[in-house]
C-alpha cells in the first residue's frame, strides 16, 4: 500500500484534494466530538459536503487502492466461497477474486481494521483490498451469495442423489430435519436465486439421464444447473406439497400456488406441473420479482399514453381492456393502476387467478374452479358487493365477457385483460365471444395493447452502422448508427438487461362508437385513431426505442411481428 493505514487523516486528504474547505472540516470535527461513533468521512457525506464517490476516490488515491465498480466487475465464485455470507454482511466486504495466492476483497471502509483482520482469519488467506460503493456492495452480496448457495445445494444434492428416497423423505414444512434435507435446501436455494436475478420463471425439466434447471430472465431462458436424474422425483414431490397438489397423480397436469419466506424475502409463486416422456416437468412462476419498472410513476407508459389513461380512469363507468400475449406485463400494469385508484374514496373488488400481489384496501378474490368459484360466478357475486371499480384478471369466456360488459353499462368502471395481438383486435375478440356490437360500443372506453421489449445491456453496449435491412425496418429518421450488446457476465452473455413496456392505446370516442356499431373493420378503426387521435402503433413505439438506443431491431420484430 502507498501509505500506512494507521497514519491516515481523512480530513486532511479531502482538503488536500479540494473536496472540502478548512471551515467545513472544522465544523465536521466539532460535530464528531459529540458522537465519537461516527467516522469523519461518513459525517462529511451526511452533511452534504462530499459525495460517497469523492470519499472513496480520496481514500483510493491516498491508500493506493483500486476503486471497483462491482456492477461491472467479473466476480469469481470460488473467491466468494472463501467468506461466509454472515461475515460479508457484518463487515460489508465481499471477496471478488484470487490473484497470486491473495484474496482480493472489495470493501466500503478500508479503515475497519477489526473487520479486515476477521475476514483474513476466516478466509485463512492474505488479503488485497479494493474500494467500492455501498449500494453496489449490497447488490453484490445478495446476487453472488444466492448463486453460491444454489450451486452448493445442487452439488450437495447430486452427491447424495443415491441416498434420497422420495417416498420416505419428510418434504413438508414442519421440523428442522425437513428443512435440512438436501432437496429442501436445493429448492429453497433455487427460489432465492431466481428472486435475486429477477427471474420470471424457473423450469425443472426431466430428461433421460439428468434434470435441467433453467430460468427465464428478461424474457430469455438460460441454463442454470444440471441435476442427477434421481433427484427429479423428490424435487417435484417437494414442489407439489408446497403447492398443495396431489403427489400420487402423475398422469394429469396440475396447477397450484404457494408463498414462502426465505432469508426474510416473501416469495409468491404459481406452479404448473405437466407430464412428459421422462417424468413431470414443473414451471414455477415468480409473481413478486424485485425488477425495476421503467416509468413506474406513469404505469410504465410514456407521458402521452399516461395522459390518455388517466383521463379514462376518471370516467365513472365503462370497461378498459389491456391486451397482449402471456408475459407481456398486463397484470403488472393493472396492479399499478389499482394502487392509484385505491387512493380515491371508492370500493374496489377483483376476481383473479391467482391473486399475484396483495393490495391494501382492495377486496381481492381468487378463483377456485373445483369449489365452483370461477371468473363468471365470482364476477356475479362481486356485483352484489356494491363495487365502484371491478378488476377481472382475465376475460376468458363468453359469459364472463357478457357480465363484464353489462357491469360497465350499469355504472361500474371495469378493468380486465384479453389475449389479442393489437388494440383494435379486441373488438373482434369480444364479438367472437358473443357480445353484441352495440353493447361493445356502449361499454368500451379504452383499449390498451402492451408488449415488453428487452433493453440493451448498458455494460456491453456498442454502436454500429445500420445495414439496409435495418434501415428499411425502421423506416424514417435513421441516421445510420444503432446500438446492440456484445454480451457480458452482467447480462448472462445475452446482450440484454431489463425490459421496458411499449403501448398502443385506443381511446373510444363518439366516432369510434359509431364505427363499432356500424360494423367497421379493425383496420378502419385503427386508421381513424392514427389520423385523429395520434395513436402510436406498437411497431412505431418499438422503432422509437431502437432509434434512441434502448433496444434492437431484433426486439422490434419480436414485439410487433403480427402488427
Amino acid at each position: 500500500m502507498a501509505a500506512p493505514i494507521e497514519n491516515i487523516r481523512i480530513g486532511e486528504i479531502l482538503v488536500g484534494y479540494g473536496y472540502i474547505t478548512e471551515e467545513q472540516l472544522e465544523f465536521a470535527l466539532g460535530l464528531q466530538k459529540q458522537d465519537r461513533r461516527k467516522r469523519l468521512a461518513d459525517l462529511l457525506v451526511e452533511l452534504g459536503y462530499i459525495s460517497e464517490e469523492q470519499k472513496l476516490k480520496a481514500l483510493a488515491k491516498r491508500l493506493g487502492l483500486p476503486l471497483l465498480q462491482l456492477d461491472n466487475f467479473s466476480v469469481h465464485l470460488p473467491a466468494v466461497e472463501k467468506l461466509p455470507k454472515a461475515y460479508a454482511i457484518k463487515h460489508q466486504m465481499i471477496p471478488v477474486d484470487i490473484v497470486d495466492g491473495k484474496l482480493l476483497v472489495a470493501c466500503t471502509d478500508p479503515l475497519d481494521f477489526f473487520g479486515i483482520e476477521e475476514v483474513r482469519q476466516v478466509s485463512q488467506m492474505p488479503l488485497e483490498l479494493a474500494l467500492t460503493f455501498e449500494a453496489s456492495m449490497k447488490r453484490a452480496i445478495e446476487y453472488y451469495y444466492s448463486e453460491v448457495l444454489a450451486r452448493s445445494a445442487a452439488s450437495s444434492a447430486n452427491q447424495n442423489a443415491g441416498k434420497i428416497d422420495a417416498p420416505g423423505l419428510d418434504l413438508g414444512l414442519a421440523g428442522a430435519e425437513a428443512d435440512d434435507a438436501p432437496v429442501v435446501k436445493l429448492l429453497n436455494s433455487l427460489l432465492l436465486r431466481g428472486y435475486n436475478i429477477n427471474a420470471s420463471d424457473i423450469h425443472v425439466e426431466p430428461f433421460e439421464n439428468n434434470t435441467n434447471i433453467r430460468m427465464r430472465v428478461d424474457g430469455t431462458i438460460v441454463d442454470f444447473v444440471t441435476l442427477d436424474s434421481s433427484l427429479h422425483q423428490p424435487l417435484i414431490a417437494r414442489i407439489k406439497i408446497l403447492a398443495n397438489l396431489n403427489i400420487a397423480e402423475k398422469r394429469l397436469p396440475q396447477d397450484g400456488h404457494f408463498r414462502i419466506v426465505l432469508d426474510g424475502t416473501d416469495i409468491n409463486l404459481r406452479v404448473a406441473v405437466l407430464p412428459t416422456v421422462y417424468g413431470e416437468k414443473a414451471v414455477l412462476r415468480l409473481l413478486n420479482t424485485n425488477a425495476k419498472i421503467d416509468n413506474d410513476l406513469t404505469f410504465g407508459m410514456n407521458k402521452a399514453n399516461y395522459a390518455k389513461m388517466s383521463n379514462m380512469l376518471k370516467l365513472p363507468h365503462g370497461i378498459i381492456f389491456l391486451t397482449g400475449p402471456t408475459g407481456s406485463g398486463k397484470t403488472t400494469t393493472l396492479y399499478m393502476v389499482l394502487r392509484e385508484l385505491v387512493q380515491r374514496s371508492v370500493n374496489i373488488s377483483t376476481v383473479e387467478d391467482p391473486v399475484e400481489k396483495n393490495i391494501a384496501r382492495v377486496n381481492q378474490t381468487q378463483i377456485n374452479p373445483p369449489a365452483g368459484l370461477t371468473f363468471e360466478t365470482g364476477l356475479r357475486s362481486i356485483l352484489r358487493q356494491d363495487p365502484d371499480i371491478i378488476m377481472v384478471g382475465e376475460t376468458r369466456d363468453s359469459e364472463t365477457a357478457r357480465i363484464a360488459v353489462r357491469a360497465a353499462i350499469t355504472g361500474h368502471l371495469v378493468l380486465s385483460t384479453l389475449h389479442t395481438n393489437d388494440a383494435t383486435s379486441a373488438i373482434v375478440r369480444l364479438e367472437d365471444m358473443g357480445v353484441q356490437r352495440h353493447l361493445i360500443a356502449n361499454s368500451l372506453v379504452g383499449l390498451l395493447a402492451q408488449r415488453l421489449v428487452k433493453k440493451i445491456c448498458p455494460d456491453c453496449a456498442y454502436e454500429y452502422e445500420a445495414d439496409e435491412w435495418e434501415k428499411a425496418a425502421l423506416g424514417y429518421g435513421v441516421t445510420g448508427k444503432l446500438r446492440r450488446g456484445r454480451g457480458c457476465h452482467m447480462c448472462n452473455n445475452t446482450g440484454y438487461r431489463g425490459r421496458i413496456a411499449i403501448h398502443e392505446m385506443l381511446v373510444i370516442d363518439k366516432e369510434i362508437r359509431h364505427m363499432i356499431s356500424k360494423g367497421a373493420t379493425p383496420d378502419e378503426i385503427e386508421e381513424y385513431a392514427i389520423r385523429n387521435q395520434g395513436m402510436t402503433l406498437l411497431r412505431e413505439a418499438a422503432a422509437d426505442l431502437v432509434k434512441t438506443g434502448v433496444t434492437t431491431v431484433d426486439e422490434l420484430h419480436k414485439a410487433a411481428y403480427y402488427v
